[in-house]
């Protein structure tokens, strides 16, 4: 890896584990703008830079480093009931990032302004299927409660991070000096 990728991967790292600790609690789940450091991360870096970036997170904080929500760290969140959506966040990074590439060899232009959303939202569908199912599997509750508590208080909020970092991983690679994607 060239010197500037492993600052840009460190950056997105480090972006990562200042963001994630500050969340707000609405349940089993909290809410944090770890998602939005991971869409723009996917946007900016690639699908897999970005998933390295969560990666390492993971590993730091599984290290016991106070870097996930609530500033706790540890194997033992890992294994919590969160622990599926901590670990659901590196299909997230690859999956947001592997839209806009598969845009920018089909066809550029408008299709990857479409392929960015596209990346977040499937990439957002397999955090939630991960994190959803490992919630069930660890606190032996019904899949609908599951969904109730753990998936449709987030989906506008996910929404608006969506919206957000669409806009704001193009401008950030096109100031980096990236072509699209």
């Amino acid at each position: 890896m060239k010197i500037k990728a492993l600052v840009q991967t460190a950056v997105f790292t480090a972006l990562l584990c200042a963001v994630a600790p500050l969340s707000l609690p609405v349940g089993p789940v909290p809410v944090s703008l770890a998602t939005l450091v991971i869409y723009i991360a996917a946007g900016v870096l690639g699908r897999g830079r970005a998933a390295l970036a969560v990666f390492v997170y993971i590993l730091l904080g599984a290290a016991g480093l106070p870097v996930f929500t609530g500033f706790s760290g540890g194997v033992q969140k890992l294994v919590g009931v969160t622990g599926g959506y901590i670990l659901g966040y590196i299909p997230l990074a690859f999956m947001s990032g592997i839209f806009p590439a598969v845009g920018a060899r089909r066809g550029g232009g408008r299709f990857i302004g479409i392929m960015y959303p596209a990346g977040m939202i499937a990439g957002t569908a397999a955090l939630y299927a991960l994190g959803t199912a490992w919630f069930v599997v660890s606190t032996g509750s019904a899949l609908s409660y599951a969904l109730a508590v753990c998936v449709a208080p987030f989906l506008p909020g996910d929404a608006v991070k969506i919206a957000v970092a669409a806009v704001t991983a193009p401008a950030i690679r096109r100031g980096l000096g990236k072509r699209s994607a």
